[in-house]
């Protein structure tokens, strides 16, 4: 009898204990209700306007996670993405609001890592040979570097915000092939920049689900409002040359907001 009572006593305890953690982990939880924006240029909303007295970062009021933030009403709003950034730039620049607090994160990141500015850059102005040398370079350094660097990037958000849901943003098509564009680079060029962006996208969402992330794929959201389709929700060369191949004020409010809204 007196084991027996023992054991009733250590099990009352342990369904006590287990109760209390429960709860508490639950409050944490519930606790956990600030967003923070962190990323590059294509979160900072670069190419839809406005974008206030945030400098280089180009952050705009018309960015998704602005509007995002505005419609919810997160209990805190970080919005630290920047345009130009890589990942070494999030890691040292970006991550400060983070806290046990956070209860939401997102994050587009990498396409600046594997030179998507350059490489755009060489298209244009350097023809088609060029341009697919450039092109399977930096489809060479998503596949082979690429994933450390954003490993390195999710271990410090999932360090710093340990109770946040992680939605990672990928990056729309650009071009619609047999589109409506009658000038500019070739066709081939087109359906090359098209697959890096592929390349791009299916390595970090492999490494956001590796992370226990999600990831917040814009391709089907953007098909058929890629440049050249018509009705495109990305600029083509503009000036400032910046917001080239960017989304404009409707490819945030009507491509990425959605995909975030869904993954949230």
């Amino acid at each position: 009898m007196k084991l027996s009572r023992r054991m009733t006593l250590a099990a009352a305890v342990a369904s006590s204990l287990a109760v209390t953690t429960g709860a508490t982990s639950a409050l944490a939880q519930d606790a956990a209700t600030g967003y923070v924006a962190l990323g590059d240029s294509y979160s900072s909303g670069l190419g839809s306007g406005d974008y206030g007295d945030s400098g280089d970062c180009k952050r705009s009021s018309k960015a998704y996670a602005q509007q995002w933030a505005s419609a919810n009403s997160p209990s805190s709003f970080d919005f630290t993405a920047c345009s130009g950034a890589v990942t070494d730039d999030v890691l040292s620049n970006q991550l400060g609001p983070l806290s046990d607090s956070t209860g939401l994160v997102s994050i587009s990141i990498g396409g600046n890592d594997a030179g998507f500015a350059d490489t755009m850059q060489a298209c244009v102005l350097q023809g088609e040979e060029v341009c697919l040398e450039k092109i399977d370079e930096a489809k060479s350094y998503v596949s082979g570097t690429l994933p450390g660097k954003l490993d390195s990037v999710y271990n410090a958000i999932s360090d710093k915000a340990p109770a946040a849901k992680v939605v990672v943003m990928g990056y729309p098509r650009i071009y619609k092939l047999d589109g409506e564009c009658s000038v500019g680079i070739s066709e081939k060029s087109r359906e090359a920049i098209n697959s890096a962006s592929d390349t791009l996208n299916d390595t970090i969402a492999k490494r956001a689900a590796d992370h226990g992330f999600s990831f917040g794929d814009v391709r089907d959201a953007f098909t058929g409002h890629e440049i050249c389709s018509g009705d495109a929700w990305l600029h083509s060369v503009t000036v400032p040359i910046g917001e080239s191949y960017h989304p404009t004020e409707t490819g945030q409010t009507s491509g990425y907001l959605p995909v975030l809204e869904a993954n949230s």
